[in-house]
């Protein structure tokens, strides 16, 4: 059975690819803040990045891979790797020539697929560079420039949780207070697991020791 060939589509021009980016422009956009990265429950091996209205309820989850989501966490946890991670190189050959990214839009989104744009300027010169979203936050990180969408994006995908699905202080259970020299025993290994975690280039068990020591107020 032969299968069907789709036609070879002309180049876009210089033209086209102004208009688009005109559109992506004129569009109203959200600002929006990282809330969690979790392990996604629908995908193998993926994770929920759940990203929030600065101003607002809703939240906008996106499944990204574990490569991604373990480069968000490690520069949010201001960890340092032994060799620059891909992103990190983004970052490094933007900063040799003088550019930065300025903001990154989740613009669009088609059969579940987000689709972003980074903003690159050197100051005197902006262009937008299309990018999938995951990418696109993992370098807003890194630049701290803003995280932002498109309203059509945020009206077709996002959620906002009532006000029941959160748990009130009064269920949760009340955690066992350790004394402070047990703590400060416990921190001290903490950071020496995280020290070897990096030191071998394990960022995932890095990112949840970082997470245990904060807590613990390390």
């Amino acid at each position: 059975m032969l299968s069907r060939c789709c036609p070879s589509s002309p180049k876009p021009s210089r033209i086209s690819t102004e208009f688009r980016h005109a559109n992506v422009q004129t569009m109203a956009h959200i600002d929006l803040e990282i809330l969690d990265i979790a392990l996604s429950g629908s995908s193998s091996g993926a994770y929920a990045l759940v990203l929030g209205e600065v101003k607002g309820k809703r939240k906008l989850p996106i499944v990204i891979g574990g490569a991604e989501a373990q480069s968000i966490a490690i520069e949010m946890e201001s960890m340092r790797p032994s060799r620059p991670l891909t992103h990190d190189l983004f970052q490094n050959t933007l900063s040799v020539f003088g550019m930065e990214v300025t903001e990154v839009v989740i613009h669009k989104m088609s059969e579940g697929i987000f689709y972003a744009q980074l903003v690159v300027s050197d100051g005197i010169r902006e262009e937008r560079i299309d990018s999938r979203s995951s990418d696109a936050v993992a370098i807003a990180v890194r630049f701290g420039c803003p995280i932002r969408c498109s309203t059509q994006v945020m009206d077709a995908a996002g959620v906002e949780l009532d006000a029941t699905d959160q748990e009130s202080p009064e269920e949760s259970s009340p955690e066992t207070p350790q004394t402070e020299k047990e703590e400060a025993s416990s921190v001290e290994d903490l950071k020496r697991q995280l020290s070897e975690a990096i030191a071998t280039e394990n960022y995932e068990r890095a990112s949840e020791l970082k997470k245990q020591i904060d807590a613990l107020g390390g």
